[in-house]
């Protein structure tokens, strides 16, 4: 979790960098990011032919590089990228390139205090996992599905465990997949695996599979569910108790399973993106309560309110009362929460954001190629060229704003009346 309690919460305004005058510095200026708290912007920049780095509040990275893409300030406020150099790739922080390098890094993520760095590589044509540049020891032929613990000292990935060739179908259906978990294979192997999710405390391991020609199930630290079904979606644990809860398919609809055993007495044409509130009372999950029509339901109950193309970004409040999601019908993007739909539609909308209170919401919503925020349905009253998702302070009386207003980039701690009115 994002620590915010040492950030300046003091209410006012701050011009951080003036970010137009970038483009006169180098010969082309990247998206721009800007870091949780709001103390820094950056972008990837090129100063000279395959010369690349990274400008910070108007100051360049000493180091440069032959290439820099993925560039994200990590939830502890440290800057990071994937960078080649020499004919290899590797990850940068605060310009610091890792001391390993390898043939390819493919993804970055962080643990939720961010001082874990976890990487997707290839090195020789193998593929596997690295933890703060150092490598899983053993790597694997194919890998998918790269996933970490919550505090990012374990990884995972979906591997390739036995060759095959393109017309060995029999040795194929034998199973020649599993899950890797730091380096180290399953002892079983299956037809396929898919998604996996760690346990809150990273002790366990689960992921979806394919048993058989016709045969899905759900595998926990390498043993299978008594059941199979003819689907299943990504396993999540209950932060509580450890069970495994995932999406499965019976008689053509879909519904939850925990530990194999259906515990929704409803079911719905699809089921997935299921949730616990945090305090593991409740379940939730986007649904489609009819062919066409997605919405929530929350303990098998859905809402009233549907949309015809889809539902996404539901979160729960810290409190576990409420939910808020983000609906579309047609190009509309609408806020939902509470089974009640915002005024306004928009032309893109980000996951909601809960006040630590659960009391308030904010968005950040896109619309005409202009940004701004919403708290409780109400906007900003700037529009601006680029808003990055507001965070509300400790006590949740105040908001931090991030943004970009005629070129400058610009820091600001508001009231939340001052949108709420």
């Amino acid at each position: 979790m994002v620590d915010s309690n040492s950030w300046d919460w003091d209410t006012g305004e701050k011009l951080v960098a003036d970010t137009g005058g970038w483009k006169d510095k180098f010969e082309w200026v990247e998206e721009f990011q800007a870091g949780l708290d709001g103390e820094k912007v950056a972008a990837i920049v090129k100063s000279g032919e395959g010369e690349f780095s990274v400008c910070v509040n108007g100051e360049p990275w000493k180091n440069t590089f032959d290439k820099i893409w993925h560039l994200r300030f990590g939830p502890d406020g440290r800057l990071t990228c994937i960078v080649s150099a020499d004919m290899a790739w590797t990850v940068a922080v605060d310009g610091q390139a890792w001391e390993n390098s390898f043939g390819y890094v493919m993804e970055v993520k962080f643990s939720e205090d961010g001082k874990n760095i976890c990487a997707f590589i290839q090195q020789d044509g193998q593929y596997g996992g690295a933890v703060n540049g150092q490598a899983w020891e053993s790597l694997f032929a194919n890998m998918t599905n790269f996933a970490i613990s919550a505090d990012g000292t374990h990884t995972a990935g979906a591997v390739q465990t036995k060759p095959f060739g393109e017309a060995e179908v029999f040795k194929f259906q034998e199973g020649c997949f599993s899950v890797a978990a730091d380096g180290k294979a399953w002892d079983k192997n299956f037809f396929n695996v898919w998604n996996m999710a760690f346990s809150p405390d990273g002790t366990k391991l689960a992921a979806e599979v394919r048993t058989s020609l016709y045969d899905y199930t759900i595998v926990v630290d390498g043993t299978p569910w008594s059941k199979t079904f003819p689907c299943v979606w990504e396993p999540i644990f209950n932060p509580k108790t450890g069970a495994v809860v995932a999406p499965v398919r019976i008689a053509g609809k879909w519904t939850l399973a925990q530990d194999g055993r259906i515990i929704w007495d409803r079911s719905f044409v699809q089921c997935w993106h299921q949730m616990f509130s945090p305090d593991a009372s409740k379940l939730a999950a986007i649904v489609a309560s009819k062919y066409g029509r997605w919405t929530i339901a929350v303990d098998g109950q859905p809402w009233g309110t549907t949309f015809g193309d889809m539902v996404t970004d539901a979160v729960f409040s810290p409190d576990g009362a409420r939910i808020a999601a983000v609906g579309k019908e047609d190009y509309d993007w609408s806020v939902f929460v509470d089974d009640t739909v915002w005024n306004g539609t928009y032309d893109m909308v980000w996951q909601p954001i809960f006040s630590p209170d659960s009391h308030n919401v904010a968005v950040k919503v896109e619309k005409k190629g202009r940004q701004t925020i919403l708290m409780n349905g109400k906007p900003w009253k700037r529009d601006c060229e680029q808003v990055w998702n507001p965070a509300f302070s400790p006590d949740g009386s105040k908001v931090l704003v991030r943004s970009i207003e005629g070129g400058k980039y610009f820091r600001r701690v508001l009231p939340i009346t001052e949108i709420t009115g």
